[in-house]
């Protein structure tokens, strides 16, 4: 055999082999090419002073292109972690996530801050911030076309959120976020009395008279002063009677009496 055509041979086992391993490893390999590349690619913002990335991020953000000025607020927290932009970048990136529809990473941000500057004077915003993004958690385009009630979304969220409201107002009481934070605190209340209620009447027309119960009792209990507990009171009284204890049914109608006396004597004309 020719000295050719063992190279020849050669060439194409090596070819052969080369294949076989793209074919068992190719999205690896095409993830190294790709990786290289990325490499190579100039930083658009090298050379920039913080300033420069700062407020050219601000302008993107107030343009609404949030995904580009996600990506400044990050290269500026890279090149420059401690300067005095620093903080103000990461609530200004939170923002930019909630607006951009990423929940998570808006939420990673903002806890990220006040880990890091429990003593700033932006504490109050971040906390407001954090009870916006719960606040409006769960919505998706279809809620935007085909609004749903609140009290039909994730009740987690709105308890996260009602939460962060209440240690906005507990610790910043004067916070100038603090108005929209009680406004939203209400309805918060407002929606969360009505989401157990809808879950009592569900076990209700179940006949699981004991669940509805102790649902609208919850509802009565933790939230005083929402239109839901009117309903969660005749809840109670049919629960109570069908469950033979008439003396409970008794006691939650006087309160309803005192309440509402037109849905008592409504109530009580239906149970005759």
């Amino acid at each position: 055999m020719s000295i050719t055509t063992k190279r020849l041979k050669a060439s194409v086992y090596l070819a052969g082999m080369l294949a076989i391993t793209a074919g068992f490893s190719g999205c690896s390999v095409f993830s190294q090419a790709t990786s290289i590349f990325s490499q190579t690619e100039k930083d658009p913002t090298e050379g920039w002073s913080a300033n420069k990335i700062y407020v050219t991020a601000k302008e993107a953000l107030n343009a609404g292109d949030y995904e580009r000025a996600i990506s400044l607020y990050e290269s500026l927290e890279a090149r420059y972690p401690l300067g005095r932009f620093a903080q103000q970048a990461q609530l200004e990136k939170a923002f930019a996530y909630y607006k951009y529809d990423e929940a998570d990473s808006a939420l990673d941000e903002i806890d990220r801050f006040l880990r890091m500057n429990p003593g700033s004077d932006n504490v109050d915003y971040a906390l407001y911030l954090r009870g916006l993004v719960n606040f409006n958690r769960g919505s998706s385009i279809v809620d935007k076309v085909f609004p749903r009630s609140i009290a039909d979304l994730d009740t987690v969220r709105q308890k996260e959120s009602f939460q962060d409201f209440s240690r906005l107002l507990t610790r910043y009481p004067d916070s100038k976020y603090a108005p929209d934070a009680k406004a939203r605190i209400q309805h918060l209340r407002n929606s969360l009395a009505q989401s157990e209620v809808n879950v009592a009447q569900y076990y209700m027309v179940r006949g699981a008279w004991l669940a509805a119960f102790n649902r609208a009792e919850y509802a009565i209990k933790h939230y005083q002063g929402s239109p839901a507990v009117i309903d969660a009171l005749e809840i109670k009284i049919l629960a109570a009677s069908n469950l033979g204890k008439p003396d409970l049914a008794a006691d939650s109608m006087r309160v309803l009496e005192l309440n509402s006396p037109q849905r008592a004597a409504a109530l009580k004309a239906k149970m005759r």
